[in-house]
């Protein structure tokens, strides 16, 4: 079994049951499994691979609990730049089912390039718009070529407008032709066991994408299969007010309904939701994905994190539809939820009789959320969120996913009292190295996997089509 021997990082963030940070730390790992973590003179001398981190800071491999890859293919279209969601759906949704499954490789290779050299190690794409001969089959063979671990939505759009729904009719599927793909997509695909490089997910699209009927049939054959569960859920005002005119519920209280409350599910999103309702979730063991970029970029809402973590509900971070993001940078989302978090102490009285919206009072300190914590959303909160023991962390029996930063960078320059702060508190820059299960995806700041220029160069050809269809020439 290969070895791999990583030695004498300036600092090693574990985020073990300790968070351990190990000056001169490193690690070894086996066939892809960590070993042992520690100081760099506790290691075994040699192994197959040995990689001197000298200068950097290493960190668990990111996890990305919410992505919609093909949406890099429209990215900054000019009908859905200033526009909230429902608008900026109806700009978008008939040029993605307009894509080619050649398309699809060339926009997950860019995608899941770009998180890469952010340090992202794992990755959940929501994929539901399957037309044009398109199948979750081509994200799938695209994360093999470009080696991230990969954990894909068999997703799923039913309910056009036709019958009520906010996507064209054009754009959504039969349900019986879902549900067999979606059985087809798990045998072929799915992996359970400990060290996973690929797993699928059921992910019916939003309540105003799909009808009741599906969102049951998803949820049973997900139980049956031992696959986990996710959708958008209370992402906008618009959603909820949709949902209370059609169901006479609200977006949780409609899950509910539909037996969409338990500890395989997570929802992106989950802005507007009450105290209520975030007991809820944590009395079922529901996880959330925060979205922060695509949240503010869509004039959305703030996320209640803050609440989320205090009443001890899963969450993690995503970075969402590149085109309601426009990147696809992980760490850059870690450091958008820090400042995001900071932001809404200012929007919420404080605690106790005193009213004022004073941030400068030290009784709120606790509510400051600090780059740890964020980091923390970034790696093991995603791993919760995504039902994972065996990655978010740097510690024996942990994927060897893991990210290094060179401390001599310039966006570190003048921050090195502090370097795990500063990789948030800086402008996060791009990645030394990221290696997933042991193996480098990026070495030296670039892919080393795939050609990259080649694969840009192609998927701008496919890029400049879709505009074309939008009417921009």
């Amino acid at each position: 079994m290969a070895t791999l021997l990583v030695r004498n990082a300036t600092v090693l963030v574990t985020m073990d049951g300790a968070r351990r940070e190990i000056s001169g730390g490193g690690l070894f790992a086996r066939d892809g499994v960590i070993v042992e973590v520690g100081p760099s003179a506790s290691l075994p001398e040699s192994a197959d691979e040995v990689l001197d981190l000298s200068g950097h800071v290493l960190l668990p491999g990111l996890v990305n609990c919410h992505h919609h890859l093909d949406q890099t293919l429209t990215r900054a279209l000019p009908a859905a730049q200033n526009v909230n969601l429902f608008r900026w759906l109806g700009a978008h949704y008939r040029l993605w089912a307009a894509r080619t499954p050649e398309a699809s490789r060339t926009a997950t290779l860019v995608g899941l390039a770009e998180l890469a050299l952010s340090g992202c190690t794992t990755c959940f794409d929501h994929a539901y718009v399957f037309r044009n001969g398109c199948a979750v089959d081509d994200q799938i063979a695209a994360a093999r070529e470009i080696g991230l671990r990969f954990m894909v939505s068999r997703g799923s759009m039913s309910l056009g407008q036709s019958q009520g729904g906010l996507p064209p009719d054009e754009c959504v599927e039969d349900e019986d032709a879902i549900l067999a793909d979606c059985e087809r997509v798990i045998a072929r695909y799915h992996d359970a066991a400990p060290g996973a490089r690929l797993q699928i997910a059921l992910a019916p699209c939003s309540p105003f994408s799909v009808t009741p009927e599906l969102m049951r049939a998803s949820a049973a054959l997900a139980r049956e299969k031992g696959v986990r569960l996710h959708t958008h859920l209370a992402e906008t005002v618009d959603e909820e007010r949709y949902t209370l005119a059609r169901f006479g519920k609200r977006p949780v209280a409609y899950m509910e309904e539909l037996g969409w409350l338990g500890d395989d599910v997570w929802f992106a999103h989950a802005v507007h939701v009450n105290a209520h309702e975030i007991g809820c979730f944590r009395g079922a063991g529901v996880g959330v994905c925060h979205c922060p970029s695509s949240n503010m970029r869509l004039a959305s809402g703030i996320a209640p994190v803050r609440a989320y973590r205090a009443a001890g509900v899963k969450v993690g971070l995503g970075v969402d539809g590149s085109a309601s993001n426009d990147g696809n940078n992980l760490l850059t989302e870690a450091r958008q939820a820090m400042l995001l978090a900071r932001l809404q102490m200012s929007l919420r009285p404080p605690e106790g009789p005193d009213t004022t919206l004073s941030t400068s009072d030290p009784s709120r300190d606790h509510e400051w959320m600090s780059a740890r914590e964020a980091l923390e959303l970034a790696t093991l909160g995603g791993a919760s969120v995504l039902g994972r023991t065996d990655i978010g962390a740097l510690a024996p029996g942990y994927c060897a996913d893991f990210f290094a930063l060179r401390l001599d960078d310039v966006s570190f320059a003048g921050g090195l009292a502090d370097p795990v702060a500063a990789a948030l508190f800086c402008t996060p820059g791009r990645a030394a190295f990221t290696y997933v299960h042991g193996r480098p995806v990026v070495a030296h700041g670039e892919v080393v996997t795939i050609e990259l220029p080649a694969v840009v160069a192609e998927h701008n050809t496919h890029a400049a089509r879709l505009a074309a269809l939008s009417g921009v020439a």
